[in-house]
């Protein structure tokens, strides 16, 4: 125990000179109030470090809700592009099926014509045929006409049959 040594306490002892500095410098810097002035540095640099800690949790939590909104949008775009796509291909469908429908009509209708055109064709064939042979038949009568009257002036049979040749050609 050096606190109850005499030759502590002789004034002549720089240990005790040096002791008593460091309490004087100890009680000045307690009255000047330097322990005020540090804390309150203290204070401000962690009051300081505590808004840059809120500044970045702020940001952060503002960079998460913008990306979970452009993740929303995202989804909704691709909803969207799911859905025009959905409806094109409907539409494309759709479209299919109304050519499908218009192309059977004009076919239908194109062999309708073409069946009317045979059939208009093959009566006016059928016409010319029945006006040929008609008047064919009557240069042979005619003719047969011609070579019996001139040996004959009436021949029975003849009339009846020139009588029978009428309304069968009509």
């Amino acid at each position: 125990m050096e606190f109850f040594n005499p030759h502590l306490y002789d004034l002549a002892n720089a240990e005790l000179w040096v002791a008593i500095g460091l309490i004087a410098f100890f009680v000045i810097v307690a009255v000047a109030g330097v322990p005020k002035l540090v804390g309150g540095a203290l204070d401000a640099k962690a009051a300081k470090i505590q808004a840059e800690l809120d500044e970045a949790a702020r940001l952060r939590a503002e960079a998460e809700a913008l990306l979970a909104q452009i993740r929303q949008e995202k989804a909704e775009a691709e909803a969207q592009a799911a859905e025009m796509l959905k409806a094109a291909e409907a539409d494309a469908c759709r479209l299919e099926e109304e050519s499908k429908v218009k192309l059977e009509e004009a076919l239908a209708r194109r062999q309708q014509l073409a069946e009317r055109r045979i059939a208009q064709a093959e009566a006016q064939a059928s016409a010319e045929v029945k006006a040929a042979a008609a008047d064919l038949a009557a240069r042979a009568a005619e003719q047969i006409l011609t070579a019996r009257l001139a040996g004959q002036k009436t021949d029975p049979l003849l009339d009846a049959a020139i009588a029978q040749l009428g309304p069968r050609l009509n």
